[in-house]
């Protein structure tokens, strides 16, 4: 089937196209026919195999672009989920003039959100909290509503939202399509299935085959003291546009990115210690490709929606065998393939051995990439690239240079030998050399510094200026601009101090609480 046959409103049809989509995945072949044909609906499938598509194509193409009244309603568990959603929708929709999509959500201003749905919305995706502050504020009204979509059913039920779910559809008076989609079928499911739906269809998918067939999956043996070293190689091997490396601890993915950013490489991380403004920047620097590498905890992982993840990295070996799944399904998604490589040391054989028997794959032991192997790619890399100088033309100017070079009594081969050797050392010097503290968007001579407390915390400048002195030695005349907000503070020091501030004040404990203190990123335009 192709997403022609599926007799879509041409403006979805051109969006498709543009996101390279030819042929629909089969949760997406088997859901949309029914939903366009006003069936209730019950898709049993999980991240990674088109099921946002599977939903979002047939509320589009039943949506009235001129009623601006809310027409879908699309619950999720967790706000990153809510504006994943949210924008995947909006991309669909991008021919679609007068259809619009927003997402509601806890953590932003209500009164913002007030004034997007009082312009006319006809999808809104939001956290079942939220959407209830909304209704009973009657600044959400779902007279017009013809579908409701609960997405990650099973994780919404996990978070306590029951109540607020049934709720709001036992509100919702109009005749209207009800569709679930959950990763799993326990009894709390099937209970609204049988409350709220009329004599559903039900549509599996096996998620976990086809989340992983599509990845091409290595393990390799690594101890812990050289994992780093390891990645980088795969990392200049391999070349990827956008990976992901997944930890299992906050703490680590803090030293790896560290790392990585030491050692040149384009890299960034998100867990659940970043407050949500500081999420939605290293997600949108990530998809634009600003950052290449993402370094995530496995409560990241669903937030993760970015289709062009080339290679996942598993630098610890995940908790729960269900994680592996969710984790390699970053990559290889919607026709395309990918790469997962596992770091484990030789105790872990077994932990592969569950993971092959619980995803039904096989992991193949990959040998470890020597520094030689990166070189050679490396020096392959610079080759094209000369190559491609050369083809450009506009050479005049340094031929003139070699006929001066040769004038000294040098020949061709030794020329061509030396401005090579002269390249790739800068490169080295240009690797080693990366400074954590470079882009803070600070002030000239100064470090701009986060750190995870604001007003609603009650911080004021004096306090911390104590807490720099007590921890970190640092003398007020050192610091910089304070910039308090609600849940989180900005401020900068003289550049002599900063690995101080960074060493000494991350996880220290300040108003009684224990605090993260991280280079700020630079600020945006």
């Amino acid at each position: 089937m192709t997403f022609q046959e599926l007799n879509l409103h041409p403006e979805i049809l051109q969006a498709v196209t543009d996101m390279g989509f030819d042929e629909p995945t089969p949760i997406q072949a088997q859901t949309i026919p029914l939903i366009m044909e006003g069936c209730d609906i019950v898709g049993q499938a999980q991240t990674g195999t088109g099921k946002t598509a599977a939903f979002g194509i047939p509320a589009l193409q039943l949506v009235d672009p001129n009623e601006r009244g809310t027409q879908v309603l699309i619950l999720s568990p967790t706000r990153e989920l809510a504006m994943q959603i949210t924008e995947e929708i909006t991309t669909l929709g991008k021919h679609m003039r007068k259809v619009k999509t927003c997402a509601i959500y806890g953590g932003e201003k209500i009164d913002r959100q007030f004034i997007r749905l009082s312009k006319g919305v006809q999808i809104v995706v939001g956290t079942p909290g939220r959407i209830m502050d909304h209704l009973r504020r009657g600044t959400l009204v779902l007279n017009k509503l013809k579908i409701v979509i609960l997405d990650e059913a099973d994780e919404m039920l996990k978070m306590g939202f029951r109540e607020d779910i049934e709720t709001i559809l036992s509100d919702v008076n109009t005749d209207h399509q009800t569709l679930l989609f959950s990763a799993t079928m326990a009894k709390e499911i099937l209970d609204l299935v049988h409350k709220y739906q009329k004599t559903p269809k039900i549509i599996k998918v096996a998620s976990k085959q086809l989340t992983v067939e599509s990845v091409d999956q290595f393990y390799l043996r690594v101890r812990d003291s050289e994992k780093t070293e390891i990645l980088t190689r795969l990392l200049d091997i391999h070349q990827p546009k956008l990976s992901v490396v997944f930890c299992n601890t906050k703490r680590k993915v803090d030293d790896i990115v560290l790392d990585l950013q030491t050692r040149g490489y384009a890299s960034d991380k998100i867990h659940g210690d970043m407050v949500q403004t500081q999420r939605d920047i290293v997600m949108g620097k990530f998809r634009s490709g600003m950052t290449r590498i993402l370094v995530a905890t496995d409560v990241m992982a669903r937030g993760i929606d970015v289709d062009d993840i080339e290679c996942v990295f598993n630098y610890d070996l995940p908790l729960d065998e269900e994680f592996y799944v969710h984790r390699i399904g970053r990559t290889g998604r919607a026709g395309r393939t990918g790469k997962a490589f596992s770091f484990a040391d030789r105790n872990d054989s077994f932990r592969i051995r569950r993971i092959e028997s619980y995803a039904k794959t096989k992991i193949m032991k990959q040998e470890v990439p020597t520094v030689k192997d990166a070189e050679r790619v490396k020096n392959n890399l610079f080759l094209y690239e000369v190559k491609n100088a050369i083809d450009e033309g506009d050479l005049k100017p340094y031929k003139e240079m070699i006929r001066e070079l040769r004038d000294m009594g040098f020949d061709d081969s030794d020329i061509a030998a030396g401005l090579i050797k002269l390249q790739v050392n800068k490169s080295k010097s240009k690797a080693n050399d990366g400074d954590p503290f470079e882009h803070t968007g600070a002030s000239a001579g100064n470090v701009r510094f986060y750190i995870n407390q604001g007003r609603k915390q009650q911080l004021r400048p004096k306090t911390l200026l104590d807490a720099l002195r007590v921890e970190a030695g640092v003398s007020p005349r050192a610091v910089g601009n304070i910039d308090i907000f609600e849940k989180f503070t900005f401020f900068e020091v003289t550049r002599d101090c900063a690995d101080s501030v960074f060493n000494s004040m991350s996880g220290s404990l300040l108003q009684g609480k224990k605090v993260l203190v991280e280079p700020a990123s630079a600020r945006q335009a």
